[in-house]
């Protein structure tokens, strides 16, 4: 964040006892807290076969986790059963917390969940996905995208659960 959101000034670093180094608006005479989006990030697990399912989005040719924006009001937890069921039409079953991670890119905080699925294993493409695919835990890893927070986080997942 560079300037002011009420006035436009360009914001200077400035000491804020207790909290640190905070953009400051000269112009208001206040401090402004960074805003950002929140989002939740998927590894979505069928316990059954053992396999986690990876998307394609966007015509981009590379396996990601089935993530999605939180909606005002709503719990991270409410958000991953969602769009569980919007982008792949999967009842989410289990939902635990894993990892987060800040995506410059979109200024997104992202929350990463591991979801076991509930009941049948078939998933539903919308149009929000191009493809879906089911991969064993080791064929998951070394599908995902390299690199990407969705590789951290299902990476975390898999080094503390490939036992299960």
């Amino acid at each position: 964040m560079s300037y002011c959101e009420e006035c436009g000034a360009e914001l200077v670093e400035r000491f804020l006892e207790n909290e640190g180094i905070i953009p400051y608006c000269n112009r208001c005479k206040e401090y402004r807290f960074p805003k950002y989006n929140v989002a939740v990030s998927i590894v979505t697990i069928d316990d059954k076969n053992r396999r986690i399912l990876l998307i394609k989005q966007y015509g981009r040719d590379i396996y990601i986790l089935v993530a999605g924006y939180v909606n005002k009001g709503e719990r991270p937890e409410a958000a991953v059963a969602r769009e569980l069921m919007e982008e792949v039409g999967l009842t989410a079953g289990e939902i635990r917390y894993n990892s987060s991670g800040f995506f410059e890119r979109s200024n997104t905080l992202m929350l990463n969940f591991a979801c076991h699925i509930e009941g049948d294993d078939q998933y539903r493409l919308t149009d929000e996905v191009d493809e879906a695919r089911w991969f064993s835990f080791e064929e998951a890893r070394e599908n995902i995208r390299p690199g990407s927070l969705a590789e951290r986080f299902l990476n975390e997942w898999l080094d503390k659960n490939a036992d299960i």
